[in-house]
């Protein structure tokens, strides 16, 4: 494939806190607050605290889920003081980072309760620069990709960094460190991309969110009546195959995958989704060809 030359990418926008729950984007967050720029930064980072009301109650939302007021209906809804404050909050948040492309890319920070390891989610198979910069972090991560809905992402150019498993309300050093390291290694990439680097292109593993399973329930009092089953726990990103088990009852029952195609688990048992009707997401695996690029500044 031909070299693409691409804008160079002159302001990131780093934001933890979208969940006020999910500590190790937050403590980041607040440990890059602290170094104030002097202007001789190669790239101007904007440090965002997403929700901050959320983040000093220590809970994932106040009214409503804050990752879910990004579409095109909520940003361009009416609000009052009356208003959800996530709501209010979201319309703040694209005014900041989204309107007339005051940031060029947004990386959003994520913990899950899922053993994911470190995984980055992208809103498009084309989306040269993210792609590259998954490329990047996968040969010291070997991480996961997704490819999924766009959550906080009021620019055209983003990437969320979700890190597991951590609880929800704790930050685990382990976790801290590696997210720290992954976004370092971003800003390393796009340092080397603005100076003229030409990174060569290949191919990339992404996995495609299929759909979504919930937990079984009694279909009287619709509470779940089942566990994720022991064999399928903390196996993000492991192929499972029709007939394999996937929930324990709370009877004694084992349930199997009934579908049709071996799919790829993630999010499994993830705390945040028991509200949602979400026990696990089930993805395709495929490999994406991304060309070379550069800066198209320097020909």
């Amino acid at each position: 494939m031909k070299a693409v030359a691409m804008p160079t990418v002159s302001r990131v926008a780093v934001c933890g806190g979208t969940h006020g729950n999910e500590l190790a984007g937050i403590y980041l967050v607040r440990e890059m607050l602290k170094k104030r720029a002097d202007g001789t930064e190669p790239v101007s980072v904007v440090t965002v605290m997403s929700n901050p009301r959320a983040a000093q109650l220590c809970v994932r939302y106040v009214e409503t889920d804050l990752n879910r007021c990004f579409t095109r209906a909520a940003l361009s809804a009416p609000v009052s003081e009356t208003s959800p404050y996530e709501m209010i909050r979201s319309q703040e948040l694209n005014a900041l980072l989204g309107a007339q492309r005051s940031v060029d890319l947004l990386c959003d920070l994520h913990n899950t309760t899922a053993n994911t390891g470190l995984c980055l989610i992208t809103y498009s198979d084309r989306d040269w620069i993210c792609l590259h910069i998954c490329k990047h972090l996968q040969f010291p991560y070997m991480l996961d990709i997704c490819y999924a809905k766009a959550y906080l992402c009021p620019t055209s150019v983003s990437i969320s960094m979700e890190i597991g498993p951590q609880p929800h309300g704790v930050v685990r050093s382990v976790i801290f460190s590696a997210m720290q390291e992954g976004v370092q290694l971003m800003m390393d990439w796009i340092c080397q991309f603005n100076s003229g680097t030409l990174f060569e292109g290949g191919w990339v593993d992404v996995y495609t969110m299929v759909k979504n399973i919930d937990y079984p329930r009694d279909s009287e009092t619709h509470m779940i009546s089942a566990a994720v089953h022991p064999d399928l726990q903390d196996r993000d990103f492991c192929l499972l195959h029709p007939g394999d088990p996937m929930f324990l009852c709370f009877s004694g029952e084992t349930l199997r995958y009934r579908g049709k195609e071996a799919l790829y688990p993630f999010f499994i048992n993830e705390g945040a989704y028991y509200e949602k009707g979400v026990a696990l997401s089930l993805a395709r695996k495929r490999r994406v060809q991304i060309p070379s690029v550069r800066s198209e500044t320097l020909r």
